[in-house]
């Protein structure tokens, strides 16, 4: 049985995320492991902050959003997803892993809304302060 296959039958199962959710988080793991330069396994904290970046870089503002049209509204979520893809045999955990390592780790109005920088703000800034 594929991955997908599988993970259809998680959404049909638990329904509180999108199918799209999962594959993001899949995303996620690939995104994070080649930013560390890690070839497998990756903390809970890692991959937070692996789908932070990776959300700002595709979604950008509009990366809340998209989150809560998922089903995904704090980072305990990202958390729930991994352990139905642990439990469905798709991802494989650590006995140090848990889902409290997801718990809290930021809040989405700050990351998402709050402190959020369009990237050409990030570059005009960077312009000016070379002149």
């Amino acid at each position: 049985m594929g991955d997908l296959h599988k993970l259809h039958n998680i959404t049909q199962t638990d329904h509180r995320y999108a199918l799209d959710a999962y594959i993001f988080v899949l995303e996620g793991i690939q995104h994070t492991r080649k930013k560390l330069k890690v070839p497998g396994h990756v903390t809970g904290q890692q991959l937070l902050e692996g789908i932070r970046d990776l959300a700002l870089e595709r979604y950008g503002v509009m990366a809340k959003m998209v989150f809560n049209h998922w089903g995904i509204t704090e980072t305990i979520d990202f958390g729930n997803i991994v352990i139905n893809m642990v439990n469905e045999k798709i991802l494989s955990k650590t006995p140090d892993d848990k889902l409290e390592d997801f718990k809290d780790v930021y809040k989405f109005e700050d990351v998402f809304v709050k402190d959020y920088q369009p990237e050409f703000e990030t570059r005009r800034k960077k312009y000016r302060s070379k002149k």
